[in-house]
Formats: structure tokens, sequence, C-alpha cells
């Protein structure tokens, strides 16, 4: 079970860097995505993997640790509202200078001014 989450982790971490790496947009943002879950999944495996646990502390029971599941909640929340605020950005970024580029050159301008100004 450990090497399997291991895995799923190094992956995730693995496609999120190659896709940041891109130049266009949208692979950036994915990766952005992933490395997010990644990194949620990281946290969730700190409150140790375990299952037949009771959810509340009862008298000489081991209980599952709740901090590491709050934490995860809150950086799916805010994972969610910083995905959907870098997709308008794009939107809003691809509308003024008419290309998807993250590095900020533009080969369809090529030294003209931009739409935008």
């Amino acid at each position: 079970m450990e090497a399997a989450f291991a895995i799923t982790l190094g992956v995730l971490c693995a496609s999120g860097i190659y896709l940041l790496l891109s130049a266009r947009v949208l692979p950036v943002i994915l990766g952005i995505t992933l490395f997010s879950y990644a990194i949620n999944l990281f946290l969730l495996g700190m409150g140790r993997l375990s299952t037949g646990k009771p959810p509340v502390i009862a008298p000489g029971a081991h209980y599952a640790d709740p901090v590491p599941q709050a934490l995860v909640l809150t950086a799916i929340v805010i994972g969610f509202a910083m995905t959907a605020f870098t997709v308008v950005l794009a939107l809003r970024a691809l509308a003024i200078d008419g290309t998807d580029h993250v590095d900020g050159d533009n080969p369809h301008l090529n030294g003209l001014e931009t739409r935008g100004e």
C-alpha cells in the first residue's frame, strides 16, 4: 500500500513539473493542478493511512488524526479557487495578446504592438 502511494505521488509530481515547464498556458495550469493534487495526497498520507478507526475519540481506542484531513479540505478549496483565477487570467491574456505563450514571446506579432494597447 505504501509503495503504491509513493509511486502515485511520484508520478503526479513528475507529471506536474513536466507540464509546468511547457510554453503554453493550459498545460501550465494543468501542471499546477496535478502538483497540488500530489501535495494534497502527501498531506493526507501524513495522517497515516488507516481503515477501521473511529472518527471520534473512544476510551482506549486509537483514532484518525483530523488535522491532515482538515488541511487537505482547505487546500482543495484554495486550489480550486486558484485554478479558476488562473484560467480567467489566461483567457484575459489570450484576449489581449492573441497568444497563449507563457514566456512573453509572441511569434505571431514579430515585433509589432500588442492588440491591447
